[in-house]
């Protein structure tokens, strides 16, 4: 039994199975690629107490956090990452929750060394987000997370490039961890991050200064292992807070690190910065499951974004 609004329970399958039979229900999925998905959401956790807001429809499931509607960070499930996805509410139904409990939730139906199919179902009697395991012909795990309608409305970050190239640089496959560990060495300098993209000669610039000075370079042409894509056709420089930008990789585990496809960063008009991720959700080498018309499903990839306003929002002034 867990505080806050989260029950688990063990219970034998018949009994399990009542539980969750309610009719009606918006949404009803299964997915055996448990541990993939606590990694994915563990990303964007970057504090003990963290609520959250999920958006159901056909297409999936995202979700979405928040601080100070000056960070925002969305991780993308996508309909292909589920065994079944079963859609059958009209619009997006969106309900809140403590991402703390939602990922705790999960992390007791993975079991190392084990593939696990966990059914998600929502909503329950109550308005509840019910899981239970469906692997075991015997008994299973249920659990069941009070929901709440969210107290804000989501912020659009409506991302558009400044001007008609966009600024943009690409960290290779396998080489985040570098740039994770640039970032946090920017902690040091204890103030705020300074980013500056400039195409001659093309280079990123990571710059903090406070009790001291430290800036970190990246060269595209003598950082060719590192970057894979780099475009820029002006100067643009724009400064964040530091709590902000070590978000976007501090809580991404290093499983996730591994296999992460690669990471991108733009930087938008009024320099909103777009950090995003392509996270391989690891799935049982055992099991191959094959969808209803008859085809294998490919590899499956969640994808996270993050948006950073920069301190001081300066509109097109930086981007003329």
């Amino acid at each position: 039994m867990y505080d806050r609004g989260l029950n688990v329970h063990r219970w034998f399958r018949d009994l399990a199975g009542k539980k969750m039979s309610s009719q009606g229900s918006d949404l009803v999925c299964q997915f055996d690629n448990v541990q993939g998905m606590v990694d994915a959401l563990t990303a964007v956790r970057w504090k003990r107490q963290q609520d959250a807001v999920l958006e159901l429809s056909e297409h999936g499931i995202v979700l979405i956090v928040e601080e100070s509607r000056c960070l925002q960070a969305k991780v993308y499930l996508q309909r292909e990452l589920f065994i079944e996805y079963e859609f059958s509410a009209r619009g997006r139904p969106r309900f809140g929750l403590s991402l703390g409990l939602f990922v705790d939730c999960l992390s007791t139906f993975s079991v190392p060394g084990r593939s696990n199919i966990i059914e998600i179902r929502y909503p329950g009697p109550d308005m509840q987000l019910l899981l239970k395991s469906v692997d075991s012909m015997d008994a299973c795990i249920y659990a069941e997370i009070r929901t709440r309608i969210p107290e804000t409305i989501s912020l659009d970050y409506y991302f558009e490039p400044a001007g008609s190239t966009p600024l943009s640089f690409t960290v290779k496959r396998l080489q985040s961890a570098t740039l994770k560990e640039a970032i946090d060495d920017l902690e040091w300098p204890g103030s705020g991050i300074q980013i500056t993209v400039e195409p001659v000669p093309p280079s990123v610039t990571f710059r903090g200064d406070g009790h001291g000075d430290l800036q970190i370079d990246f060269m595209y042409y003598v950082n060719t292992d590192l970057l894979i894509a780099f475009q820029c056709d002006r100067k643009v420089s724009h400064r964040y807070k530091y709590k902000f930008l070590r978000a976007t990789t501090s809580n991404i585990p290093s499983s996730v690190i591994r296999d992460n496809r690669g990471s991108k960063l733009s930087i938008g008009r009024g320099g909103i910065l777009k950090v995003q991720h392509l996270v391989s959700v690891a799935r049982s080498s055992s099991i191959q499951h094959i969808d209803s018309a008859g085809y294998q499903q490919p590899s499956r990839i969640a994808y996270i974004e993050f948006f950073v306003k920069p301190e001081e929002y300066e509109g097109v002034q930086n981007d003329s």
